[in-house]
This record gives structure tokens, sequence and C-alpha cells, in this order.
């Protein structure tokens, strides 16, 4: 099983002919390949996998899943 965690692009570039993004997940940011995603823009949110963003999903869903990530995280303090 893999896990996916959905960021937000702030920004994107060419490096030497691979599209990258600058992706910020609630404010650990990481550069990451959109080679997958040639339609990404700044402001869409994208899952990461390993370095590369898999997938482009709309805010709700994205808010979602940090939800229940935190969620998740947070149930060994209940």
């Amino acid at each position: 099983m893999c896990l996916a965690v959905p960021g937000s692009v702030d920004r994107v570039w060419d490096d030497r002919g691979t599209p990258m993004a600058d992706v910020d997940f609630g404010g650990v940011r990481k550069e990451v390949c959109v080679v997958y995603l040639p339609d990404v823009t700044e402001g869409d949110h994208v899952l990461v996998h390993a370095g590369f963003a898999i997938a482009a999903v709309d805010d709700d869903a994205a808010a979602e899943t940090l939800r229940l990530v935190d969620e998740l995280t947070n149930a060994e303090d209940r």
C-alpha cells in the first residue's frame, strides 16, 4: 500500500526539460516532479508520492483528505 499526500502547488518551472513544482504540504515545502500532470498550475492541489505528483485533486477532496490524515494522526491522543 502507498500513501499519497495532497499539497498545494506554489510555483511551476522547467528544470532542464523536466517540469517541476514547489508544493506546500501545510507549511512543509518540497520540490516535486510534475511530469505526469502537464497541465498543473499554481494553486492546484496534487497528490504526491515518492517525489512525483500523481494526480490532481479539487480543493474539497484535498481538504477532506488532510482532515482524515489529521484525525488518524491524532487518534493516539484520544
